[in-house]
C-alpha cells in the first residue's frame, strides 16, 4: 500500500475547506457524521461497464458492514440530560436549548425499544437497498443460482446488529426473486473472519489499542487542541446561558465541557440511523443544537480516532490493518474455489462491523485509505482523503462479481456500489477497465509462487 505522510496543516479553516458535498440528512457535510453516516450508494445504476464479450457472470461475494443502528448505550444522552435538568430548574436554557430535553428523551425512547446497538428501521431499509440492487445489477446471475440450485452462503460476526442485517438482506433477495429462498442457507457466525479486532488474531492489535504511547500522544494532541475548547463552548451556548457554560467549563458538573459537547455531538451523529423510529418518520433536527462549523470540528476529531485506531494509521506500522488479511484471504479463496471447481456457490455474503471494513479498506488500498501519518504530521482534512463517512458509513460494502469466458475468469470489484479500480499495480483487462483477470489479481496481492 502506498504510504504517504501528510502535511500537517491543523486549523478550522483548512479543515472546512476540504468538506465533501452535503449529505441526504440535511445540509450537512457528509464529514460531519464520520462513520455513523447513513448509507447511499456511490453509482447510479445505469452507469455500470459491462463485461467483456463472451464472459458471464458466476458468482459473487460482498462483505456488509450492519445498517444503520441504535447508539450502543444511552450514556450521552444520559450526560446531556442531566445537564438539561439542572440548567432548566435554575432558568439557565436558551430559546432552542429548551427543545433539547424533549427531543433527547424522544431519542433515547426510541432507541430503548429497539434495543441500545441494534439495527434500525433505517438500517433495514439500507439493507433491502443493496440486496434489490445486487439483484438488478445481476440478473442473469441470480437467474443462474436458480436454475442450477446454486447454495448462497451467509455468514456474520455473531453480534446481534450483524445476525438482523444479514436476514434483511437475504429476505430482500428472497422478496425479489421467492426461488432463491431455499437456496439460502441458514447463516452461520465466524467471529475469527468477521469480528477479528476482538478475536485471537486481533490480540495485538488490542495491546496498541490499549497500551501504545505514540497512539494516545498522538489523539491527545490532536484533540487537545484550543480549537476543540472553543467549538466546544459554542456547542453549549447554544443550548446553555453562558453563566451555566461557564460553570462546566469549571468543573462544577461530573463532566468537562468538552465531553458535554462531545455527548451533544454523539446525539447529533446518531440521529439521521433513527428517523423510521421517529414520529413523522423524520431525523430529529439535531442540526440546531450544533452549528455546521462545530459539527465538522467534531466530526473531524471522531475521524482521527478511527483512522489512528482502525485506518492507515502510522506510516511505519501496519498494526490497524494486518488482522484484515483473513477477510482479504476468504475473498480470494472463494474466488479461486469457483475457479477450480471446488465451490457451487452461487453468492457469499459476509455482515460485519466498522471495526473490519476500515481495516479491510486500508489493506487493500481502497480509495481514500492510501494515505498514512507520521508522529510529527498528523492526520488532517486538509491533507488527506480519508474521511469516515466515506470509507465505512453505515451499510458500507465491498463486493466482487466473478465472470467466466472458458477458463478465464475476470472479478470486477464494487466499493458502496461503485466500480473501483483494484490498488496500485493490478493491471486491468484494458486501460480503464473495471475488470481484472484474477491470474492478475493473484499476481498483484502476492497469492502466486
Amino acid at each position: 500500500m502506498k504510504r504517504v505522510a501528510p502535511i500537517i496543516a491543523l486549523g478550522l479553516s483548512a479543515l472546512l475547506a476540504a468538506s465533501v458535498p452535503a449529505h441526504a440528512t440535511g445540509s450537512r457535510p457528509l464529514d460531519s457524521y464520520g462513520t455513523k453516516a447513513s448509507y447511499e450508494p456511490r453509482q447510479n445504476d445505469r452507469g455500470y461497464q459491462q463485461a467483456p464479450k463472451g464472459y458471464v457472470p458466476v458468482f459473487t461475494e460482498t462483505v456488509s458492514r450492519h445498517g444503520s443502528r441504535a447508539a450502543t448505550s444511552g450514556k450521552d444522552g444520559d450526560l446531556v440530560l442531566g445537564l438539561w435538568d439542572q440548567a432548566a430548574s435554575e432558568g439557565q436554557l436558551t430559546s432552542a436549548g429548551r427543545r433539547l430535553g424533549p427531543d433527547v428523551r424522544t431519542l433515547l425512547a426510541a432507541m430503548d425499544e429497539i434495543g441500545y446497538g441494534n439495527l434500525s428501521g433505517r438500517g433495514e431499509q439500507e439493507l433491502r437497498g443493496t440486496a434489490a440492487r445486487m439483484e438488478q445489477r445481476l440478473p442473469d446471475l441470480f437467474r443462474r443460482i436458480a436454475k442450477d440450485s446454486a447454495p448462497i452462503d451467509v455468514v456474520n460476526s455473531g453480534e446481534a446488529r450483524a445476525v438482523a442485517s444479514g436476514n434483511v438482506f437475504t429476505g430482500a433477495l428472497a422478496a425479489e426473486d421467492p426461488a432463491l429462498k431455499p437456496l439460502i442457507r441458514p447463516a452461520r457466525s465466524d467471529r475469527d473472519l468477521l469480528y477479528f479486532h476482538k478475536s485471537a488474531g486481533g490480540a495485538a492489535y488490542r495491546d496498541y489499542i490499549d497500551h501504545d504511547q505514540r497512539l494516545a500522544a498522538t489523539l491527545k494532541s490532536i484533540t487537545d487542541q484550543p480549537a476543540t475548547r472553543q467549538a466546544a463552548r459554542r456547542v453549549l451556548e447554544r443550548i446553555f446561558s453562558p453563566a451555566f457554560v461557564q460553570r462546566i467549563a469549571d468543573g462544577e458538573f461530573s463532566s468537562s465541557d468538552v465531553d458535554a459537547a462531545q455527548a451533544v455531538y454523539n446525539l447529533y451523529a446518531i440521529a439521521p440511523a433513527m428517523s423510521a423510529e421517529m414520529p413523522d418518520g423524520r431525523a430529529l433536527p439535531m442540526g440546531r443544537y450544533i452549528a455546521p462549523r462545530d459539527a465538522a470540528w467534531f466530526g473531524y476529531l471522531s475521524d482521527a480516532e478511527d483512522f489512528y485506531e482502525k485506518g492507515p494509521g502510522f506510516a511505519d506500522s501496519d498494526i490497524t490493518y494486518q488482522m484484515a488479511d483473513v477477510l482479504l484471504d476468504d475473498f480470494f479463496k472463494q474466488v479461486e474455489a469457483k475457479r477450480d471447481g471446488t465451490s457451487t456457490l452461487g453468492a457469499e455474503l459476509r455482515f460485519t462491523h466498522a471495526e473490519e471494513i476500515i481495516p479491510l479498506a486500508a489493506l487493500m488500498g481502497l480509495p481514500g485509505s492510501t494515505e498514512a501519518a507520521t508522529p510529527d504530521r498528523p492526520y488532517t482534512y486538509a491533507d488527506n482523503t480519508w474521511r469516515g463517512a466515506s470509507v465505512a458509513p453505515m451499510a458500507a460494502n465491498i463486493q466482487w462479481d466473478v465472470f467466466r469466458k472458458g477458463d478465464t475468469y475476470l472479478v470486477r470489484m464494487l466499493y458502496n456500489e461503485k466500480e473501483t479500480a483494484f490498488k496500485q499495480g493490478c493491471r486491468p483487462v484494458s486501460k480503464g477497465s473495471a475488470f481484472y483477470d484474477l491470474n492478475e489479481l493473484e499476481r498483484c496481492f502476492g497469492r502466486t509462487s
